[in-house]
């Protein structure tokens, strides 16, 4: 392999070749902006071609005869240094990569009104967003040699583009900036052909998988790799995280599988925006991954002359590839940086910067959480001055520009749910284009179904344009839409936006190796329980498939699977025969990990010919045979003693015991008897139970049951994530459970109705007490509620039809206030005895000096009336009511003479004394 430095004039044709470079060092970063270093003597041939600004390109050849120009090798050669003084006339110059120039490539205005500065892009995608930039910066005569092969609908590849965004930017934001900010939040990948921009959707082009397949790109030690330095670092170590959130919203969480050398280590997530319990999770679950283990990165130095695979050629930035872990072990890891070097002998070399499994993991979660609070969008809000508000509330004008981003995540009980991320264009307007501050905004949702209700699910400051919510179905399909609301006044909806929530697609880590033992004719494979690196399982692993196969005639079949570290027995193999073992982890998904190593053992004969049953008796056995000489230590078990021929005559009266008894294996599943007292313990020799000697007291660790069958109580049930109680009843697994989260707060849940459609849960905090009840579909409470905190008491019903009325009791005065707030359509029963609304007269038609009043139901007698008008029109009107009625009354002008046509707001209460039949 070999490389070239060709010269170009800028935007132009090729100027020559340096051919004498006196070093070269080319860094080639995935997803940033590719660096060349250059010296140079200012004596050598075409030295004067780097005199002025100029274009550098890089070409490799495998024969000397065939050269070609890599992705990202395109160079701008705009800093260079020297000393005069310098007799060898050594230069040395730092040329970005061509992408580069993208920061001379501006934002501005545009024609639509800014929005609080800043300049909208609505249901956007990304090609629209970046060709608006390039374009526009070209239409302006700013680099007019850039090109691009990516339109507004369709990546570079020709595939269309997979995300839609709603963002602002400001004026004066570099198109550079903006590639990247792209990028980081896995919306879409980049790289540079020559001149030509070319961007991808994220993960599909620049993410080729060159470590699997029959014939996979693998670098290995003394061959392509000659040195593999790795730099750990646990700076950003922590194993438990508190995420406050919007109105007081506290969670703890704890990540069990995290590493605690010296203990607990904490850190905090503040994120104003998050009100629910799912995206809480959703965020904590993200931070703790990538704070839960030692940060390594991991260099591996190249060398192209001995080794098989070649940069470039075979593997490029972003390609997946085989390569030595830090314990030597091959994994795939992913290209993060190419680094290709040449010195002043003409010596090629380069180092490689790899990602492995739980960095890429690290930035896959990274992105997620960008997206859940907000990183794509900016704050709502108008940039123009507001207009005076006018008496009465004007309607906002419909939201823009919803969209709506549907994740997985696995909840507390190892099963997958979905959240989502609601962000839309701000609303700055009335429906009649008059500036407004909005007071807020309403996200709805419903099934996507014919008919179904809609539910109010998040409310939004007028300041923010995003919301999030959860629990969802995986699986299910799902209609959103929202509103702006301005001093109590609805605006219209905006579109629907309609998603499918998807399933959990993460598959659990690969399991170790199987450790394998052939005793007694038989094989045992035992798993620890564990994955590669010592990798605690997640939650919702379901189980681990056990696979076995002939070496020599290959072909893997499934024979048990383990719900837990444990041994399988492997009975039935031939004696002397290899047989290949290894694991693969399943969760409740479906996900599959990759295949673990592979351990492979034959069957051990137990004797040297099989006995037929009862071929070996007494008479075969001369008298005194079998002496104390014979019999290995520990040998003679319970089963070869008959029945009572270990008598009271053949023991001392007493038995003292000086070491333990020990009935299962010495250590594993077992129950001992020492000097400590009785204990078992589980196959991995953890102890489960404990009866002391000393104080009599028991301990039991694991799950405790009143019975098999039937109704019964169960303490600690085994795979459980929390400590908890369950209530089974006499069938069935519709149980009711107690159990206490990581803030010591109680919850209780009942079963589920008999139709199965809902059930009852109380939550008991230290500042707070909750009731509801939970529709069991969906998990959305829908039903009568009760919520006590230190400073309020709140009670209501919330119906399944988004409706919610309730009475709040607070200290905010002297004495207790009552309220009941209406969501959507309220429906009055006849017999009430208090009515109370707001009527503009008239309701249609033109003008005119009475009108009745309707209460649109029929009370049982006629009602004390009170009203109250606001901005009558003419202003000096007063009014009198007349014919009051079981179902309504006149409104009159006061006026004795002529009475003028007017219009007016009237406010009306009307209500029956107590005791009126």
């Amino acid at each position: 392999m070999n490389l070239r430095l060709i010269v170009y004039a800028p935007n132009g044709a090729a100027l020559g070749v340096l051919p004498t470079p006196l070093s070269v060092e080319i860094a080639c970063p995935f997803l940033d902006v590719p660096a060349l270093k250059l010296s140079y003597s200012t004596r050598a041939v075409n030295a004067e071609l780097l005199d002025g600004p100029v274009e550098v390109a890089v070409e490799w050849s495998e024969d000397g005869q065939a050269w070609t120009e890599p992705s990202d090798g395109r160079f701008l050669l705009i800093r260079r240094r020297a000393d005069q003084v310098d007799e060898t006339g050594l230069a040395t110059c730092e040329l970005p990569g061509y992408v580069w120039m993208l920061r001379k490539v501006v934002l501005y205005p545009g024609p639509a009104p800014l929005v609080d500065g800043k300049r909208a892009f609505l249901s956007s995608m990304p090609g629209a967003i970046l060709q608006t930039f390039l374009a526009e910066g070209q239409a302006r005569g700013a680099v007019p040699a850039l090109d691009w092969d990516f339109t507004p609908t369709h990546d570079s590849a020709g595939q269309p583009w997979a995300k839609i965004l709603t963002i602002y930017y400001q004026p004066g934001l570099d198109a550079l900036t903006t590639l990247i900010n792209l990028a980081e939040q896995g919306v879409c990948d980049f790289r540079m052909q020559g001149r030509t921009l070319q961007v991808f959707n994220a993960d599909t082009v620049l993410a080729r998988d060159l470590a699997a397949g029959p014939a996979p790109v693998d670098l290995r030690f003394g061959r392509d790799v000659v040195q593999a330095p790795d730099v750990g670092t646990f700076e950003d170590l922590a194993s438990a995280a508190l995420v406050v959130g919007e109105a007081g919203f506290r969670a703890s969480y704890h990540n069990g599988g995290a590493a605690e050398p010296w203990g607990r280590w904490e850190t905090y997530i503040g994120q104003g925006g998050v009100s629910d319990p799912g995206t809480a999770q959703l965020l904590a679950e993200a931070v703790l991954l990538r704070a839960g283990h030692e940060r390594v990165q991991r260099t591996r130095q190249i060398s192209p002359y001995t080794a098989r695979w070649l940069p470039w050629r075979d593997y490029r930035p972003g390609d997946r590839i085989l390569a030595p872990s830090t314990s030597g072990a091959m994994e795939s890891m992913r290209v993060r940086q190419l680094t290709v070097t040449r010195d002043r002998d003409g010596v090629l070399g380069g180092n490689l910067v790899l990602n492995d499994r739980l960095l890429e993991r690290d930035l896959r979660l990274a992105r997620r959480t960008a997206g859940i609070v907000g990183g794509s969008t900016t704050e709502g809000g108008s940039g123009a001055r507001p207009a005076p508000e006018s008496p009465a509330p004007r309607t906002p004008a419909a939201p823009s520009g919803l969209i709506v981003n549907p994740v997985a995540y696995v909840d507390e009980h190892g099963l997958p749910r979905g959240q989502v991320t609601a962000t839309w264009g701000a609303v700055t307007t009335d429906v009649n284009a008059v500036a407004l501050d909005v007071g807020g905004y309403e996200l709805f949702m419903r099934l996507n179904e014919v008919g179904a209700p809609w539910f109010l699910i998040a409310s939004a400051e007028a300041a923010d344009t995003n919301a999030t919510f959860s629990p969802l179905v995986v699986g299910e399909q799902y209609q959103f839409k929202v509103r702006a609301v301005n001093l109590g006044k609805k605006g219209p909806f905006s579109s629907t936006v309609a998603v499918t929530v998807p399933d959990d697609v993460d598959a659990p880590p690969v399991p170790t190796a199987p450790t394998l033992e052939s005793r007694l004719g038989v094989v045992h494979v035992t798993w620890d329980g564990l994955g590669v690196g010592a990798a605690p399982m997640p939650s919702d692993l379901l189980r681990v498939l056990v696979w076995m196969q002939n070496p020599l005639a290959p072909g893997w079949t499934e024979i048990g699977y383990f719900d837990a570290a444990g041994s399988l027995v492997v009975p039935g193999l031939p004696y002397g025969q290899d047989r290949e073992f290894s694991f693969t982890a399943v969760d409740r998904s479906g996900n599959s990990s990759a295949r673990s190593a592979s351990s492979t053992i034959a069957a051990v004969q137990l004797v040297q010919g099989d006995a037929a049953d009862d071929s070996i008796t007494t008479g075969a056995i001369v008298a005194n045979a079998v002496t104390s000489a014979k019999i290995a230590a520990g040998q003679i078990l319970a089963g070869h003693i008959a029945a009572s021929q270990v008598t009271a005559a053949k023991l001392e009266a007493v038995l003292t015991l000086s070491t333990r008894i020990v009935a299962g294996a010495p250590a594993g599943a077992r129950v001992e008897l020492n000097a400590n007292g009785l204990q078992a313990y589980d196959a991995s020799s953890v102890q489960t139970v404990a009866i002391s000697s000393a104080s009599g007291a028991v301990t039991i660790v694991g799950q405790l049951a009143t019975g098999v069958t039937g109704r019964r109580i169960i303490v600690n049930p085994a795979g459980a994530t929390d400590p908890e109680i369950r209530f089974m009843p006499g069938s069935g697994t519709n149980y009711a459970r107690i159990w206490t989260d990581t803030e010591a707060a109680i919850r209780l849940y009942s079963g589920n109705s008999t139709d199965g459609t809902r059930r009852s849960e109380v939550i008991q905090r230290g500042d707070e007490w909750r009731m509801h009840m939970v529709q069991t579909a969906s998990g959305l409470a829908g039903g009568g509620y009760m919520f006590a905190q230190p400073n309020q008491l709140e009670v209501g019903y919330n119906d399944t039809s988004g409706r919610l009325n309730r009475w709040l009791f607070n200290n905010g005065g002297g004495s207790t206030t009552g309220y009941t707030a209406f969501r959507g359509t309220f429906s009055y029963e006849s017999l009430a005895g208090l009515v109370m609304f707001a009527r503009s007269l008239p309701e249609s038609g033109g003008a005119a000096a009475s009108y009745f009043v309707g209460f649109n139901v029929t009370l049982q007698s006629t009602p004390r009336l009170n009203i109250t008008a606001d901005s009558p029109n003419p202003a000096r009107l007063a009014f009198h009511i007349a014919n009051p009625g079981t179902s309504g009354f006149t409104l009159r002008s006061s006026e004795t003479t002529t009475p003028t046509n007017f219009n007016v707001l009237v406010h009306v209460w009307a209500w029956r004394q107590h005791g009126v039949a």
